[in-house]
């Protein structure tokens, strides 16, 4: 038996129905992935995980390689959801707020479920569809930091070689520290860490605009 379109049940439809399921099927994917199971994961398995009969895998998705990575694309959504109600939210604040604002969303989303740390940062064994996946959705992610760096800092600096490779070193440091953390490599409380991260931050960005500016300005 098939969902029929249009049809309400339980007072859902159809289609709210369809995307509870695919959330169960990647909830599922995200817990295989983070316990280290995915390379041996099934569909059947999963879709027990998920609490479903196999037949609604289909309806959402071709092979557990698209639920894998449509895990990797929400965790990245919730973290690029959090980042911009956090630059919205201290908006009108100091760059120093703005920075520790940002900061502490993306810490807060990926450490307070550390599975969604570890499997965005890198920090768990998948596959290789995954894992250049996940490589995009990182890529992805900078480019969001640097469309509010354009806003700080100004747009001519992007010509200076600075303006690639800083992003790229916050969100990669940041990543390794992250992941640091949650392996328990750092002994340090949930604070501090997002202070640190903040300071390497502002430290970083601020320095690579100044030296920017100055070679812009002498060029």
């Amino acid at each position: 038996m098939t969902d029929t379109p249009g049809r309400s049940y339980g007072g859902q439809t159809a289609e709210s129905r369809r995307t509870q399921r695919r959330a169960q099927l990647v909830e599922a994917a995200i817990e295989a992935i983070a316990a280290g199971d995915w390379r041996t994961t099934t569909v059947d398995r999963l879709c027990t995980g998920a609490g479903l009969n196999k037949r609604y895998f289909y309806e959402s998705f071709a092979a557990l390689d698209e639920v894998a990575t449509a895990a990797v694309d929400v965790i990245a959504d919730e973290v690029r959801a959090a980042t911009i109600a956090a630059l919205a939210g201290a908006s009108a604040e100091s760059l120093d707020v703005q920075a520790r604002a940002v900061v502490a969303a993306v810490v807060h989303t990926l450490v307070d479920d550390p599975r969604r740390g570890r499997i965005l940062l890198g920090g768990v064994a998948s596959s290789p569809v995954l894992h250049d996946h996940r490589d995009t959705v990182m890529r992805g992610l900078t480019a969001v930091l640097v469309g509010h760096a354009r806003t700080i800092h100004g747009v001519e600096l992007e010509k200076d070689p600075l303006a690639k490779v800083a992003p790229a070193f916050i969100v990669g440091g940041t990543a390794d520290a992250i992941l640091a953390f949650l392996d328990g490599r750092v002994d340090i409380v949930l604070d501090d860490l997002v202070d640190g991260l903040t300071t390497l931050w502002l430290i970083t960005g601020n320095g690579a605009a100044e030296v920017a500016r100055h070679r812009t300005a002498n060029s």
